[in-house]
């Protein structure tokens, strides 16, 4: 079994930075992908970036340029800057594991004051 736990978020004004963490425990090796979505008040949840074991990256066109999704498998960050209202959001670390399916963090509350 793979667990995930995330750290970081908070409240921050509009252009502002913020990071978060999530690290991986448990059968590393049966990881596939690791990445961030997030579920904003009203709306469904949305792929934020992700990426692969070998290091590719995929984001969503709402976020290039301001956020960084950077790591390995057992250690991914997000770091965002120029942060927008729009960007308020629970923010979930996700993985998709072998044998598994998709596994998710707890989320973590990310609030951009305008």
């Amino acid at each position: 079994q793979v667990r995930l736990a995330e750290s970081g978020g908070g409240l921050v004004q509009t252009g502002g930075s913020l990071s978060l963490r999530c690290a991986a425990s448990g059968s590393l090796f049966r990881i596939y992908t690791m990445g961030w979505y997030r579920r904003a008040p009203g709306n469904g949840r949305e792929l934020v970036a992700r990426m692969t074991r070998d290091g590719r990256t995929d984001y969503n066109d709402s976020v290039k340029g301001r956020f960084t999704i950077s790591g390995n498998i057992s250690h991914i960050y997000l770091q965002m800057n120029n942060l927008k209202p729009e960007d308020t959001a629970v923010y979930y670390c996700s993985a998709f594991v072998n044998a598994q399916g998709s596994v998710w963090g707890q989320g973590s509350q990310v609030t951009v004051s305008s």
